[in-house]
């Protein structure tokens, strides 16, 4: 967004150099413990294969009682080689760190509190805690290794979009799960993924919900004065052609808080009765007067 006399602030961690380094190596290990605790509280436990390397590991100790540590670091080191060989060195010490450590800490505190049986309740707060852990490895430029490096090999063998790798890996996973605890089973597992999804978007993406604004109308100069001015907001300036009459027109993009749409609309029904005003969600803007990326 464009506005007027304002210096450009750097982020409160600099993207490179040791104290950036650390903090994501401390992300990473933090998420991995987290994970790790879900994990053995909630998901092992009660038998919910929700996707993934970890997923495996509940299968594989539900069929051949093998241990979950030791079945992750089976997966995770081969995958982490393939990556680094089809991929690149794009996988360095972060993404190792995440392979290895995840692992050693499901092992360390194996033998924690079971906080419930119920399998419902496990998903959801298992899928809670697995996706706020996960969610901060991915905060620390990180990974946790496993299927996500398989997904981006399929990628870029196949041509599939990451996305749809992910997916066809996870269904893979569930349908085993299916075969192997059940079809209740893999229906838990379901939940407990749907909701790490949401934890990780939430921890990506944020909480609060921002708002951008499109506004045309033929006061264009006067709205923009009226909202750097009055709301203390700054606005963006697009260039447009009318669909029906082909006529050249600005239109103004404004990013506002939730709390300030009902001033906006004030502001500009004040200026312009007449103005078309199409209002949708953003969830997350970085920037001068909005969040600020450390």
């Amino acid at each position: 967004m464009e506005k007027i006399n304002k210096r450009a602030k750097p982020p409160l961690i600099p993207l490179n150099g040791p104290l950036r380094h650390t903090v994501d190596t401390l992300l990473i290990l933090l998420g991995s413990l987290i994970t790790a605790l879900a994990f053995n509280w909630f998901m092992l436990p009660n038998e919910i294969a929700s996707g993934g390397v970890s997923g495996l590991s509940v299968l594989a100790k539900a069929w051949f009682g093998a241990e979950p540590a030791f079945t992750q670091w089976a997966l995770n080191i081969p995958l982490f080689v393939l990556g680094v060989w089809v991929l690149g060195k794009q996988y360095g010490l972060r993404s190792l760190l995440g392979s290895i450590v995840l692992p050693l800490f499901i092992y360390i505190s194996k033998d924690g509190p079971v906080p419930t049986h119920n399998p419902l309740l496990a998903s959801i707060y298992g899928g809670i805690g697995v996706g706020l852990g996960l969610g901060l490895v991915f905060r620390g430029r990180g990974s946790t290794g496993g299927l996500t490096i398989l997904a981006q090999v399929i990628q870029k063998l196949t041509g599939l979009t990451f996305a749809v790798s992910v997916v066809l890996l996870d269904a893979t996973v569930i349908s085993l799960a299916a075969f192997v605890l059940g079809m209740e089973q893999a229906m838990y597992a379901l939940i407990g993924l749907f909701v790490t999804g949401k934890v990780i978007d939430a921890l990506e993406v944020g909480f609060s919900y921002t708002k951008v604004a499109y506004i045309i109308s033929d006061y264009t100069e006067a709205i923009s004065e009226a909202v750097l001015h009055d709301l203390d907001r700054g606005l963006t300036k697009l260039n447009a052609e009318g669909g029906y009459t082909g006529n050249s027109r600005v239109v103004l993009m404004v990013a506002v808080g939730q709390n300030e749409i009902t001033r906006l609309k004030t502001i500009v029904r004040s200026v312009d009765p007449g103005a078309f005003v199409i209002i949708s969600d953003a969830h997350e803007v970085l920037g001068e007067g909005f969040k600020r990326e450390a």
